[in-house]
């Protein structure tokens, strides 16, 4: 085993899932063959999602109800932490990340000491949906502010994040928002965010962004979030 493998195999890949059942066993096998350790969070799939990546080689977790990508994601840290995986690598379950990009994360992360390393897909954008270029470059400029450091791809899905500094994330967290509010509350306590780039695959899935819906909940996690810092302060 060389190095890197044995890294890998210290850290898990964490894929939230919802009525993936058509593309998540292509994902896990594409994962497995570069982190041992995948875990579905199946987030209430009326499909087949949770059965296919089981048997594709998944560690399964299912919500009985669908809860939103926030509460996918803190049930996989949760049981990440309580394995003791020393990092958690997140990317989506619709193909759209590829997974031979997770050794460029874990050696980010192992030669920039930076505990939290984000994809940035900003660098070749030729093949990005006009509307999300647009959101992701005003909400990265909007969050980098706030942060206090430059995330060029703060919308991206595709991160590694060392286990034992993610926040728990509040309940009702929903959407790219949850995303968004982790690394607000990763900033605030001084952490340092490294970005590695990475491609992009747009086939012919359907997005799962909202750009009204997800706006709107983007803004109120914003309010929520100045709220409850002033309060802290």
């Amino acid at each position: 085993m060389t190095e890197r493998e044995e890294m890998a195999a210290r850290g898990c890949a964490l894929i939230p899932a919802y009525n993936e059942g058509k593309r998540i066993a292509a994902v896990v096998r594409d994962v497995l063959a570069f982190c041992p350790n995948v875990v579905v969070v199946d987030d209430g799939s009326p499909d087949d999602t949770a059965a296919v990546a089981e048997a594709a080689g998944a560690t399964v977790l299912v919500h009985e109800v669908n809860s939103g990508k926030g509460a996918a994601l803190n049930t996989g840290f949760q049981h990440a932490r309580k394995k003791g995986y020393a990092f958690v690598v997140t990317l989506d379950g619709d193909g759209q990340h590829a997974a031979d990009d997770i050794p460029g994360f874990i050696d980010a992360y192992v030669q920039g000491d930076v505990p939290v390393v984000l994809g940035n897909r900003m660098s070749e954008t030729a093949t990005m949906p006009l509307i999300r270029r647009w959101t992701n470059r005003f909400m990265s400029w909007l969050l980098s502010r706030k942060m206090g450091q430059f995330v060029p791809d703060t919308q991206n899905g595709f991160r590694l994040y060392q286990t034992d500094v993610i926040p728990e994330m509040r309940v009702g967290t929903q959407g790219f928002s949850a995303e968004s509010e982790i690394l607000l509350e990763l900033a605030s306590r001084g952490i340092k965010i490294g970005s590695v780039p990475i491609k992009v695959i747009y086939g012919d899935e359907k997005s799962k962004i909202h750009p009204f819906k997800d706006a709107v909940r983007f803004f109120r996690m914003l309010r929520e979030y100045d709220r409850r810092s002033a309060e802290r302060r």
